[in-house]
């Protein structure tokens, strides 16, 4: 049977699953990172404050970690298993691709995860009740399991990008798909923006300091810390983009929106902004200030850099062979890989998936618009909303008034081909062609009853007049030749 490793499409009808997994991995950013950069901030202070023999900043690493407990240990603890969930009806093939390249770097990562959880309730509850020099190396080893969990995960996330190494294709090996400039590189970026994320949460809780000198050190510390890794984070992003592949910066120059730029721009200028300030008068940092700024960089900087990753990714989401729509579109040789591509041009995407429900497995005059919504289900979905809402709508792509004829020459001369650049190719038979062109026809006027009849008189009319010229093809073919009779 020519079928192929599709599973049943997850779709969220307000928003979208892209939006879905967009929501839970920005909230997700934002609390796994500010957890590693204060487990390096704790790792440093818990020294000072052994080498200074210093109460208070034994009892700020107290207060942030239990400030962390709540807001990132429980919390991204929450939105962690949420990004699997999510992420695994959303993109089946795409987390296949990972586990099946880096189970034992994930397995490693969780282990490592264990010791960091253990780890924050030790270094909180161990305050005062063991010695400043046995708490700094609970601290440091706190400090390196967080790291390692960052730099495993970012070389995951790299290889959603790009594998590590070209002959990755040819030979597989883990050590191929994970090391390669791009993960070395945005590891550093995201290590700068990390300890930026620090430093604006560190504020809700130096914030609540009520001695005035160690407030005004605090926010000292916070800042300059703030600052510094502000600006190598920007310049770790320049460096970033150039380790990306040409498709990728293609897709960011079409396909992002125009307040990308400038919104990433505001947050670093505001971001640098709050430290100065906060520096030159401690008296302004109050917990609404730091919690204000907390938001403005989950909502004006992660949510654009965390849409931008998604995105420019495309028309691939995993390893550059997965397809954002879940089809394998590469043969990959090293992990003995087929590309799905033939099966699909040979009997089409309704015969090739396995979960296409019997009625429409043919199309025909009556399921013409049932089918054709299938398919854009199965094709278009994880990228395009068909609703009025979510990511992307299709209809926001397609002129008022767009005929049947000029959507399918449009459907065959630019999806079944693969000739955009960021979409993937989608091949059809002819038949799915009609049936894609006549949803897409219908979603883009709303839905309206007339529309759907007037496209089903336009399929009709051009039935006729094919069959017509069949038939008149045919009869000519019985004609005698005049010489013979």
């Amino acid at each position: 049977m020519d079928l192929i490793s599709l599973y049943p499409t997850w779709y969220e009808p307000a928003v979208g699953s892209g939006w879905v997994v967009a929501l839970i991995a920005t909230f997700h950013v934002l609390a796994s990172h500010t957890s590693v950069g204060a487990a390096l901030l704790f790792a440093y202070l818990s020294h000072k404050a052994y080498r200074e023999d210093r109460d208070d900043l034994l009892d700020f690493v107290k207060k942030y970690g239990l400030f962390l407990l709540v807001f990132t240990y429980v919390a991204g603890s929450i939105t962690g298993p949420g990004i699997w969930y999510s992420t695994t009806v959303a993109s089946p093939n795409g987390i296949g691709a990972l586990i099946h390249s880096f189970v034992w770097k994930w397995a490693t990562e969780w282990v490592f995860f264990v010791i960091e959880v253990v780890g924050v309730y030790m270094i909180v509850y161990l305050v005062g009740r063991v010695d400043k020099k046995t708490h700094m190396k609970i601290s440091v080893i706190f400090g390196i399991a967080s790291l390692a969990t960052m730099v495993i995960i970012v070389g995951i996330l790299s290889f959603m990008m790009v594998p590590g190494k070209e002959i990755w294709f040819e030979e597989g090996g883990y050590l191929n798909g994970f090391y390669g400039t791009n993960t070395f590189i945005q590891t550093g970026m995201r290590m700068a923006f990390m300890f930026t994320m620090t430093a604006v949460v560190g504020g809700i809780v130096v914030a609540g300091i009520k001695d005035v000198a160690f407030k005004k050190e605090m926010a000292r510390k916070l800042g300059w810390l703030g600052i510094i890794s502000t600006l190598i984070g920007a310049a770790m992003l320049q460096w970033y983009l150039t380790s990306v592949p040409d498709q990728a910066l293609l897709v960011m120059e079409n396909r992002l929106p125009d307040y990308f730029v400038p919104s990433i721009v505001a947050v670093l200028a505001g971001t640098l902004a709050y430290f100065i300030i906060t520096m030159l008068q401690p008296k302004t940092l109050v917990a609404g200030f730091a919690g204000f700024m907390t938001i403005t960089i989950l909502v004006a900087g992660l949510w654009p850099e965390e849409t931008a990753r998604e995105s420019m990714r495309k028309p691939w989401v995993a390893g550059q062979y997965v397809y954002s729509n879940q089809v394998i579109g590469r043969d990959v040789p090293g992990m003995d890989i087929k590309s799905q591509l033939p099966t699909i041009e040979k009997v089409g995407i309704l015969k090739a998936h396995p979960f296409t429900p019997d009625e429409l497995k043919e199309v025909n005059d009556s399921n013409l618009i049932q089918t054709g919504e299938y398919i854009a289900m199965v094709y278009c979905s994880n990228c395009h909303s068909p609703s009025e809402t979510g990511i992307r709508p299709l209809h926001r792509y397609f002129p008022d008034g767009v005929t049947q004829a000029r959507m399918e020459k449009y459907v065959k001369g630019a999806l079944t081909t693969g000739n955009i650049a960021y979409m993937p190719k989608m091949p059809m038979l002819d038949s799915e062609v009609k049936a894609l062109s006549a949803f897409l026809v219908m979603n883009n006027e709303g839905g309206q009853p007339a529309v759907v009849a007037a496209i089903k008189q336009e399929v009709d009319a051009r039935n006729r007049a094919l069959a017509e010229k069949q038939a008149q093809d045919k009869v000519a073919s019985l004609t005698l030749p005049q010489e013979v009779k």
